[in-house]
């Protein structure tokens, strides 16, 4: 099962002219040469601030790519999250995620782990994110389903950096989870990611 979830510009003011200012001009400018250096004259300082450019952004803005593969287990890898329950947590998820303005392209896994596909904002580190969503799912899970007051995630956790080119992969792949362990456990598929990776581990501290 699957779940997928103000520029501001300043026009330029008309420039002054030969007959308001003491600044001289070049030939085609539109604004006058030296305009931001101070003017001595006989009264003092004369300062004038150049013009923001027509069409230029003012005020701060970032644009980030920012998409991660989350993966992490149930405590001792036990097999809690039931089909059904998976109904209730899948959506979940997705909701801790949106009201913490991240996105969740794609959610899945089986009983003992579960596969996040997020897209994070520039704000928001990829620990704090993960923080979010076990904390807050873990407490969902406990005040919701009494039967699985002992429900815990694993301390541990992965998150593997994604190309957009390969979001789509990555959604096929977490779509496909019960098909993909049918042959292989989730400890044999977490030490895959981490080697492809190149991520340096040591596997008697790997599992808790």
């Amino acid at each position: 099962m699957i779940w997928r979830g103000l520029s501001l510009y300043t026009p330029a003011a008309s420039p002054p002219t030969k007959e308001n200012s003491p600044h001289d001009y070049g030939k085609d400018s539109a604004v006058p040469l030296g305009l931001a250096s101070p003017v001595f004259n006989a009264g003092g300082i004369e300062s004038a601030i150049a013009e923001v450019p027509k069409g230029r952004l003012i005020g701060g803005m970032s644009y980030v790519s920012s998409y991660f593969h989350c993966i992490f287990s149930t405590k001792e890898r036990r097999r809690l999250i039931t089909p059904p329950l998976q109904e209730r947590l899948w959506p979940f998820l997705g909701g801790i995620a949106r009201q913490n303005k991240m996105t969740a392209l794609a959610i899945g896994g089986i009983e003992d782990h579960i596969h996040i596909l997020l897209s994070l904002p520039s704000t928001m580190p990829i620990a704090k994110a993960m923080q979010l969503i076990k904390g807050g799912s873990s407490k969902w899970i406990h005040d919701t389903f009494p039967e699985h007051r002992l429900f815990a995630w694993q301390e541990k956790y992965g998150a593997f950096s994604v190309s957009f080119s390969e979001v789509d992969k990555i959604t096929a792949y977490i779509k496909n989870q019960p098909e993909h362990h049918r042959v292989r456990t989730f400890q044999e598929e977490f030490l895959i990611l981490l080697e492809k990776h190149r991520i340096k581990y040591d596997e008697r501290y790997l599992w808790d």
